[in-house]
């Protein structure tokens, strides 16, 4: 099944591809496979949340967290999309890499980037399955509590 298909039976529509926020491309084609930078979860311009993940008052919680993973994938496809010359171009996912910013006791990484696999394999199907790093770091960009980096095989 087309990606762009699968999408429509999702109810997802590709949101617009993330610009720079410094000396980069959001998705670069080598050969079979496209590389995209590190998505932040962007939504129409803005992150939805900022600061650390984690337990308590003033932290972002893990769930709020996962749906932001899932947004950086999202991202992802759209950066991938534009790169490889459509969304249908894409044949599946090979990599996943999650960076958490998490307060120093949080140890639910891969918990947040979840977000991020599922929401692939939704679109994907068998071909969104993918090998995946979750990493927790002490800040990211734009204090963003998850940026999510994607390697996709062309079809």
């Amino acid at each position: 099944m087309a990606i762009s298909t699968r999408l429509a039976e999702l109810g997802i529509e590709l949101p617009e591809v993330v610009p720079p926020v410094a000396a980069y491309v959001p998705a670069k084609v080598h050969g079979d496979l496209v590389y995209t930078a590190g998505q932040l979860p962007f939504e129409q311009g803005t992150l939805p949340a900022t600061g650390k993940v984690g337990d308590g008052a003033g932290l972002v919680p893990a769930s709020d967290a996962a749906g932001y993973a899932r947004r950086c994938a999202l991202n992802a496809i759209a950066a991938a999309a534009a790169a490889a010359g459509g969304v249908d171009r894409l044949g599946g996912v090979v990599k996943v890499t999650g960076f958490v910013s998490s307060v120093p006791d949080f140890t639910g990484q891969p918990g947040v980037i979840n977000g991020a696999s599922e929401l692939l394999g939704q679109v994907f199907g068998d071909a969104g399955t993918h090998a995946r790093s979750a990493v927790g770091v002490p800040v990211l960009p734009l204090d963003s509590p998850v940026e999510v980096e994607v390697v996709f095989s062309l079809a």
